[in-house]
């Protein structure tokens, strides 16, 4: 897996076997795929994660992974599965566990119809986000174990919809939303949008039982930690705001966002350093999308001039400690909130303030084309 500062370079040869082994044992841990012998499905899997290979071809691959999942469906299925790419649903996102949502639940699929939907998770994802995603999905068996609540969670509630008709040149949309995961991405006429992407981890540390350890959100944490304890006594005053950490991202879920203020310590008062690990936490959230769209945000970033982006804590700085830190820069937002049960349930978001669910590129198209 990219470590917290890269870019997520594509797959170098073997990669691909490394990826497959990745996926089969995060499903397996997540109780919702049963049978692994066939070669079938670890070339449908294959076809699907490995896309990094094929970097110049992001569009194509997603259309082609949702063509598959669709008609894999039957007609009732695909009925809940397929929306206008104007329905009022398609930006009426949430993370919070609910008895249904808009789309097609991996409940009511069989085994081969959930491996095309994973084939398009990881047409969309890189290596890491593709393994945090489907490891937060299996959180829910955790909680339901903990709290003898089956209906409440449920690690098969993950709801898979397309939005408009999937073609690589097309305008179309896809999104994949269960409790503390919602993966959305647009594509207009070849150009790619990935946000929102949320994820969240309740528990935030696993403490008992066979997965004691597990911090599925733990790059996003210690990356926002790293940066505030190399900072000195004056940036601090800057960037560490008053008071106790807020309850939980101050985005919630809504549709559309604006700048947050105050802004905090900005980048270009930065020591070399710091920068670097400024880019550490923007890498985190940028590399749970495929290598390409990282890259392509990244050139957003920098164009927009990343001496502008600012860094903002609040809360202790000590694990365990409520807290809450944020990074924003003139195009997008990062948000990341651990304070709910003890400080063990993070938050973590990444938004864009125009090109959520490729606003700015539909506008642009509509411009130029109508």
């Amino acid at each position: 897996m990219p470590g917290a500062g890269s870019l997520g370079a594509a797959p170098t040869p073997g990669a691909g076997e490394l990826l497959i082994a990745d996926a089969i044992r995060v499903l397996q841990d997540a109780g919702i795929m049963t049978f692994l012998k066939s070669i079938r499905i670890s070339l449908i899997l294959l076809t699907g994660l490995a896309s990094g290979a094929r970097a110049h071809d992001a569009a194509a691959d997603m259309a082609e992974a949702a063509r598959a999942f669709l008609a894999a469906l039957g007609d009732d299925q695909r009925a809940k599965a397929s929306f206008e790419l104007g329905a009022e649903v398609r930006d009426d996102w949430h993370f919070i566990p609910k008895d249904t949502r808009p789309g097609l639940p991996l409940k009511e699929m069989d085994h081969p119809q959930r491996l095309l939907a994973y084939a398009l998770l990881g047409s969309g994802l890189g290596t890491d986000g593709f393994v945090k995603t489907t490891t937060v999905m299996s959180l829910e068996q955790i909680l339901r174990d903990m709290e003898n609540a089956p209906e409440r969670r449920d690690p098969e509630k993950y709801y898979f919809s397309i939005f408009g008709r999937p073609d690589a040149a097309g305008t179309w949309g896809w999104r994949c939303e269960g409790h503390h995961c919602s993966v959305n991405f647009t594509i207009v006429a070849g150009r790619l949008s990935g946000t929102p992407n949320f994820l969240g981890a309740n528990p935030g540390e696993v403490r008992t039982g066979p997965r004691a350890g597990l911090r599925v959100l733990a790059e996003e944490e210690e990356a926002g930690r790293t940066l505030v304890r190399h900072l000195n006594d004056d940036q601090k005053k800057v960037a560490i705001l008053p008071g106790d950490a807020p309850a939980d991202i101050l985005t919630a879920a809504q549709r559309t966002i604006e700048p947050l203020t105050p802004g905090g310590l900005a980048a270009g008062t930065m020591t070399a350093e710091q920068k670097s690990l400024l880019r550490d936490i923007i890498s985190v959230y940028l590399n749970r999308a495929r290598p390409e769209l990282a890259a392509a945000e990244w050139k957003q970033i920098e164009e927009a001039g990343f001496d502008a982006v600012h860094f903002v804590w609040m809360g202790g700085v000590e694990r365990g400690q409520p807290h809450y830190y944020r990074v924003q820069g003139p195009t997008f937002l990062l948000e990341y909130d651990n304070t709910q049960n003890e400080a063990n349930h993070p938050h973590a978001v990444w938004r864009e303030f125009k090109g959520d669910f490729g606003r700015d590129f539909l506008g642009e198209h509509l411009n130029k084309d109508h």
